[in-house]
Formats: structure tokens, C-alpha cells, sequence
């Protein structure tokens, strides 16, 4: 049970520093080795294969070898002698050739999955995703300042940006595969998650139309405790469906899922330890000369 006097607003230096403790060494990680990006991004070629007898990474490599890709390709081992293999493009020839290889040397074999992007069209799909998000970012911010005002749509701009960089730090620190998949949950979460923040910033609102009595600081505290359960249910509930997708689904379901758990989490926490500090200072800094410094001084909007 949350202690009703807790006091979140007041500790917002220590949550700041918490989303600093990932998201610095996230840009450190972002800046010397990047995105781990999929076929959908980078181009290339992957099959799945499954083998009917043990075999190893190493000796699938051995047989790229044989084709001059052995360095160029990566191979991720799975369970049931099941193996993920990324290639650089090649022809729909190509591509058999090193199958039927694979099949000839290492004995009998199952190709579960083959799909090939070319550097053209994977080019324009990261450029649609940058553009994709850009606007959803963009509208997000104009809705809630039209909708609240312009501090609220600043807030949660700020808040956005922090749940999109969490996700990409992760997935940058530990070299997850970015595909289509990921940009769709990225888009996803920041849809999504936003409904918290919105609950919390109408409630405040709420706060500010009843004239309670008590500082800016007191309100949203208020504010943030009068949401806090649902903000735990809503995220809760959902996390719990998504790790049983990330469980028991396939390839591509699992970095969906994995995308969408870090985001739910960030976008949880954001709302509730973040976005409401940050829309204190914007209202206190720059949008309103009243610092209500008394505690028995009306709250006015």
C-alpha cells in the first residue's frame, strides 16, 4: 500500500536521476555501436533453420565460408537445433545455393523462414519510421496543448521522449534486434502509455477548478495519488499479457513484446514520477508569475 503522504513531486531530482542512470549510458552505447538493426532496416537476407541432429555456430559458419559470407553473417543459436541466419543481400540463386549447401553438409535440414530487403527499400523504411514517429510526437503535443495548454502538451513531449529513449538504450546496451516490429511498438507505447499521463493531467486540472487550497507542488501530489492505482492496473495487466507473448511467441512476436514491456514500464513510471514535475516547472518557470509559496494560498490556474 502506498503511503497517501508519500511525496512524489517533492523527490523529482531522485527520479530524474534513476532515468539518467539508463538513459546516459544508453546514449554512450547509442553513439559507439548503435542499433543492432534487422533485415528490415539494414537489408539482407535471413533464413531459420531447424537440423535434425546437433550441430553448432561454428560449423554453419564454416559452410558460409565455402561462399565468401562467413564473416559477414551472424548466427543466432536456438532451441531445438533451430538457428537464425543474417546474410548479407542475396540473389534468390544465391540464397539456395547456400541452403542446399547447408542442408548437404550438415545432414538433413528444415527452412523454416527465408525473406530478403534490399538497401533501397530498407533505406526508406527507417525513413518512414523517423517520420512516423515525428508525427505522432508532433500531434500528441498539440492535441494536449489544445486540449489542457501548452504546458501540459510540453510535459508530455518531454515524457515521450524519455520512454522512446529508455527503450532505444536498452535495445541499444544489449544489441536487440531493431525491425519493423520495434518501430511499430515504438509507436504503440507512445500511444498508448500516454493515457496515463492524460488521467493524471485531467485530474489535475480537476484540482485546479475546485480552487483547492495548498501549493502547485501539493496539487499535483494530490493529483498523481488520486491516479496512481489505475496507472498500476492499466500497466500491470498489460505487461502480464505481453510476457506471456514474449514467452511462448515467435521470432518476430518476441521483439514486439520485449519493445512494448520496456515501454509500458518507462511510460508507467514517466507519467507518475516524471511528466507531473515537469509540468511544474514549466508552469511555475515560465507560464505563471505566482510561485505559491504559502500553503494556504488558493490554487488558481
Amino acid at each position: 500500500m502506498i503511503n497517501p503522504k508519500f511525496d512524489f513531486i517533492g523527490r523529482r531530482k531522485l527520479w530524474l536521476t534513476i532515468s539518467m542512470i539508463i538513459i546516459i549510458p544508453g546514449l554512450i552505447s547509442l553513439m559507439l555501436q548503435g542499433l543492432n538493426f534487422g533485415i528490415d532496416f539494414a537489408g539482407g537476407t535471413k533464413v531459420i533453420v531447424q537440423f535434425q541432429q546437433e550441430v553448432s555456430s561454428e560449423e554453419i559458419r564454416d559452410v558460409l565460408s565455402d561462399h565468401g559470407i562467413g564473416g559477414s553473417s551472424t548466427i543466432q543459436a536456438s532451441d531445438d537445433n533451430e538457428f537464425i541466419i543474417r546474410m548479407p543481400i542475396l540473389s534468390e540463386e544465391e540464397t539456395t545455393q547456400v541452403i542446399e549447401s547447408l542442408r548437404s553438409n550438415l545432414g538433413g535440414m528444415e527452412l523454416l523462414d527465408r525473406e530478403s530487403v534490399g538497401s533501397v527499400v530498407s533505406g526508406e523504411l527507417q525513413q518512414r519510421a523517423m517520420i512516423a514517429l515525428s508525427i505522432a510526437m508532433v500531434l500528441i503535443t498539440i492535441y494536449l496543448a489544445i486540449r489542457f495548454d501548452i504546458t501540459f502538451g510540453l510535459a508530455t513531449l518531454v515524457g515521450i521522449i524519455h520512454n522512446v529513449l529508455i527503450t532505444l538504450s536498452i535495445f541499444s546496451i544489449f544489441q536487440i534486434e531493431v525491425n519493423l516490429a520495434f518501430a511499430a511498438a515504438i509507436l504503440t507505447v507512445v500511444g498508448y502509455t500516454i493515457n496515463d499521463t492524460i488521467v493524471i493531467f485531467d485530474r489535475i486540472r480537476e484540482n485546479l477548478g475546485f480552487k483547492e487550497k495548498g501549493t502547485l507542488e501539493e496539487l499535483a501530489n494530490k493529483s498523481v495519488h488520486q491516479t496512481l492505482m489505475r496507472t498500476i492496473y492499466t500497466s500491470g495487466t498489460s505487461v502480464v499479457v505481453l510476457m506471456a507473448l514474449l514467452v511462448f511467441g515467435g521470432e518476430p512476436t518476441r521483439y514486439f513484446a520485449l519493445a512494448m514491456i520496456i515501454g509500458f514500464i518507462s511510460g508507467a513510471y514517466s507519467s507518475t514520477y516524471l511528466v507531473s514535475p515537469v509540468w511544474l516547472e514549466f508552469k511555475k518557470r515560465w507560464f505563471t508569475d505566482d510561485k505559491r509559496k504559502k500553503k494556504t494560498t488558493p490554487v488558481t490556474e
